[in-house]
């Protein structure tokens, strides 16, 4: 129970992460299948379909879209403001803010992480490490995208009797990059939206909305 209890949302998500895996797995599978039988073309088992390029595309495409959405947002709030909104900080905290509002250097607590208390290289890379492994996580899994997306991209050239084409051909053709940007444009919707209805909008109790008695300009305020 207390594992529950100081861990609920790691648990609660991974959790309804692996059943939407699932579920997705299915119903690929079905609409996969489904194509295979119009096209006159091959059916899959569900495992088979699930170590399949089609679905690693499907999955990388909607990853590699949430990390650079949270890397983006990381970097942006840094230096960028939305008067009102509980996701922005106030006006006299944009940039990196002061080292003892950091707790870093001579003004670490007695608990800092090791790397907060030290100078030079180590500090510069624990106080960016956030930004830094989503970035490397949405290189990573647009990386993976770009390589299962090719693979799926000539097996449906193959089907139609086209040609196949080579990876770094593939890095500029459309089918890449409308797959990417109907991925991107969707999650800089989301967070726009999300910093826009905190100003005036709430949810008691939420670390990611204001206080309900605030006033509508109190920016950087949260529960």
């Amino acid at each position: 129970m207390k594992l529950a209890r100081e861990h609920g949302i790691s648990l609660f998500f991974g959790a309804i992460l692996l059943a939407s895996l699932i579920g997705q797995s299915f119903a690929g599978l079905h609409q996969f299948n489904a194509n295979a039988i119009e096209h006159h073309s091959e059916t899959y088992s569900w495992f088979r379909y699930v170590t399949s390029s089609e679905f690693g595309g499907d999955v990388l495409e909607n990853w590699q879209s949430e990390f650079l959405q949270f890397f983006l947002y990381i970097f942006a709030t840094v230096w960028l403001l939305e008067r009102g909104s509980s996701e922005s900080k106030s006006e006299d905290e944009v940039g990196l803010m002061s080292d003892q509002s950091q707790f870093v250097g001579g003004y670490a607590k007695s608990n800092s992480p090791p790397w907060a208390r030290v100078a030079g290289i180590k500090r510069r890379l624990y106080e960016n490490s956030l930004a830094l492994a989503m970035l490397f996580c949405f290189i990573g899994s647009w990386l993976g995208q770009s390589v299962t997306d090719w693979r799926a991209f000539n097996h449906e050239q193959l089907d139609h009797n086209s040609s196949p084409i080579s990876w770094e051909e593939y890095w500029g053709n459309a089918d890449f990059w409308d797959r990417s940007l109907q991925n991107w444009q969707s999650e800089f919707l989301a967070i726009g939206t999300m910093a826009v209805f905190s100003i005036y909008l709430r949810q008691r109790g939420s670390p990611e909305s204001k206080p309900v008695g605030a006033p509508h300009d109190a920016t950087g305020e949260s529960n």
